[in-house]
């Protein structure tokens, strides 16, 4: 073994999902894609890839649509999800072009039938791809109403049998006691147990999707997907952010 092989580092973990909100994308003001923050994000994503570990994404579609503000002006739920649904796929599509103008194999899977842009998602298909070392984006949330993205990839991470789901922020770097924006006081925790979110009330993710993790026992780290290389430190298990466990 050369010098150079010795030294390189080793992920922590084989297979992870890694979870980005929709509103990471938008320009600092207003709604969109920012065009510069995709590259950037696919050019973390591509740094992960060179390592022995199999990457599968799932984004949310708060950039452009979100289901819940328009059922507060008076729209049906149903209709108002599958609209966010439909935008989750809009981020995808975009992240797949940004992924493959870096030289990484993307496939999108849809939980909504999108056929002449993506491909459905099948559970033994997407371990196939993410076997064959190709990033896996699952777009349409759950392909159900009433869901979150959160909850979408807890069900897909363990679908398809992801380590970690690594949650990353861009707003926070971790999980706090209150809200550090308005409390410079705020304490932010280095390890939470799922019990101590669900007790607590804490916004790191929705109930129903810390449930599901608690109940496979599933880890969730909380980091800022602001900071530059983050997203490689989880990968390799470095102490940064917040780690929910049992």
């Amino acid at each position: 073994m050369s010098e150079e092989q010795a030294e390189k580092p080793r992920p922590r973990y084989s297979r992870i999902l890694l979870k980005l909100s929709g509103e990471a994308l938008a320009p600092a003001t207003g709604f969109g894609i920012d065009h510069n923050v995709l590259s950037a994000i696919a050019g973390e994503i591509k740094e992960i890839t060179l390592f022995p570990v199999q990457v599968a994404i799932v984004i949310g579609g708060g950039n452009l649509m979100r289901g819940a503000s328009y059922e507060a002006r008076g729209m049906d739920r149903n209709s108002a999800d599958h609209m966010g649904m439909l935008a989750t796929v809009i981020n995808s599509l975009a992240l797949q072009d940004a992924l493959e103008h870096v030289g990484v194999t993307t496939r999108v899977m849809s939980a909504l039938a999108v056929q002449a842009v993506c491909e459905p998602y099948i559970r033994r298909r997407a371990i196939r791809h993410l076997e064959k070392g190709r990033v896996v984006i699952f777009a349409a949330g759950t392909g159900n109403p009433y869901f979150t993205t959160d909850t979408a990839a807890s069900l897909r991470a363990m679908e398809v049998g992801a380590e970690i789901i690594l949650k990353a922020s861009h707003t926070v770097d971790g999980v706090y006691d209150r809200d550090p924006a308005l409390d410079a006081g705020a304490r932010r925790f280095e390890r939470l147990s799922y019990l101590e979110i669900l007790k607590r009330g804490l916004k790191v993710m929705d109930s129903t999707a810390i449930s599901m993790c608690m109940d496979h026992k599933l880890p969730v780290l909380v980091f800022n997907l602001q900071k530059v290389g983050n997203i490689k430190r989880a990968v390799l298990g470095e102490r940064i952010g917040t780690l929910v466990s049992l």
